[in-house]
């Protein structure tokens, strides 16, 4: 509609070596030719030579030129769609970016990414939310076969794809063998079995599975999201109330201000009592593993595998709580630059 172009040369006209290269739709055609004929006297030129776009024989050759170019694009597309689900019945890989999980063949396993799926897998399975998870995987620099950062979304896809146990799938449906009725099996190495894949999925409403997914959001189906701090749950609010009791409320895990402590637990009832994350989670391990007579204390095993770092978190819960009841907080003193270790009071079981 300018009459020019960018770099300020007047348009006379369009030559076209073949219509289809102009429009393909009927929204193309009627924008292209509005455009035009917006000045009097531009010409068009195609293979057969000049055509008049201000007659009405000039607009019949574009209306029949674009009903050849919608037949040539479903021929086209019907051919591409074709050769994608002979590929996809053979069990052929998809073609484009690598898929998380395997090398750029895409059939061998990834060494370190195929685990990290296996293990999310795991976690999402116990009850871990799938923004935890993606935390953990930026937390380790982990990235996409694209480069972005992984977030709840990706993780979501990435974990319910059937490839990751071996399904074929093609437009979000899974491909069947029509004598047996059993899923395509394509050529690639499975991460997971096709069990866990399924109950990976059962975490998920039906609008997040294969290509219709959701935002990732945690939908659990009958199960408790499991904690991402070591001591959630297990500390509770130490300050008094008005009428003589103890508040006794949850003290939940939030994001922290400074980098000494990059979370804390705050009570969620009465909003008075909060403590750094850090000294409540070495408190707790202090305690665990403190020995005293009469008490119950973990093995040496157990305390080795604590401080070697092979103890996942679920793990380290159960073993405080196989020894600690709660553990009651007492009120901070306000501008206190050091950690006070005796506001953690165990409840020992």
């Amino acid at each position: 509609m300018r009459g020019h172009t960018v770099d300020g040369l007047t348009i006379q006209g369009v030559v076209c070596v073949a219509d289809d290269r102009m429009y393909r739709r009927p929204e193309d055609l009627t924008r292209f030719f509005a455009a035009l004929t917006n000045q009097p006297g531009r010409v068009y030129i195609d293979p057969q030579g000049v055509r008049d776009p201000y007659a009405a024989h000039g607009l019949s050759q574009a209306l029949r030129a674009l009903e050849a170019a919608e037949t040539e694009t479903r021929v086209r597309g019907r051919r591409v769609a074709n050769w994608h689900w002979a590929r996809a019945v053979e069990g052929v890989p998809h073609s484009g970016p690598r898929p998380f999980g395997w090398q750029e063949d895409r059939i061998t396993l990834h060494p370190v990414e195929a685990t990290l799926v296996d293990r999310a897998i795991d976690d999402r399975v116990g009850g871990k939310p799938v923004r935890a998870i993606a935390r953990e995987w930026c937390d380790l620099g982990v990235t996409g076969t694209r480069g972005g950062r992984p977030n709840a979304q990706t993780v979501t896809q990435i974990m319910t794809a059937p490839r990751v146990c071996g399904y074929r799938a093609n437009r979000g449906e899974l491909l069947l063998v029509p004598e047996s009725g059993q899923p395509v099996l394509g050529r690639w190495a499975p991460i997971v079995t096709p069990d866990r894949w399924q109950a990976v999925c059962a975490t998920f409403s039906a609008g997040s599975l294969y290509m219709r997914r959701g935002s990732g959001a945690p939908r659990l189906t009958g199960q408790r999201v499991a904690p991402r701090f070591l001591a959630s749950g297990i500390l509770r609010c130490g300050v008094p109330r008005h009428d003589g009791t103890v508040c006794h409320g949850p003290l939940c895990a939030q994001k922290g201000r400074s980098r000494k402590s990059p979370h804390v637990y705050s009570c969620r009832d009465c909003g008075r009592c909060s403590i750094s994350g850090p000294l409540a989670d070495e408190v707790l391990e202090r305690l665990v593993f403190s020995e005293a007579p009469g008490r119950v204390r973990p093995s040496d095993e157990v305390l080795h595998r604590w401080r070697a770092g092979e103890l996942r978190l679920e793990e380290k819960r159960k073993t405080i709580t196989s020894v600690i009841a709660c553990c009651v907080v007492r009120a901070g003193v306000k501008g206190k630059p050091t950690w006070d270790h005796s506001r953690v009071v165990p409840v020992w079981r």
